[in-house]
């Protein structure tokens, strides 16, 4: 198990894995199409998008979270 110390990095982690796959994937198909070597492309596409998305993640969350509580209404 990791320490709860890290929870905020691993779920950037996770977080910046799971939307950079779904926005690569997409963006690839309506680029490229599905044609031979996609899933190729979409890998590729993939790990650039992740090494960019994790660290704006980890530096966004705090600010997201600021500007949320600010919109939001205190019950």
């Amino acid at each position: 198990m990791i320490p709860k110390r890290f929870e905020p990095i691993l779920f950037g982690l996770v977080l910046s894995g799971f939307m950079s796959v779904i926005v690569s994937g997409v963006s690839t198909a309506v680029t490229r199409g599905l044609v031979p070597g996609f899933a190729g492309a979409w890998a590729i596409a993939w790990l650039s998008a992740w090494l960019l998305a994790f660290p704006v993640v980890l530096v966004l969350a705090p600010v997201t979270r600021k500007l949320v509580r600010l919109l939001v209404k205190p019950c």
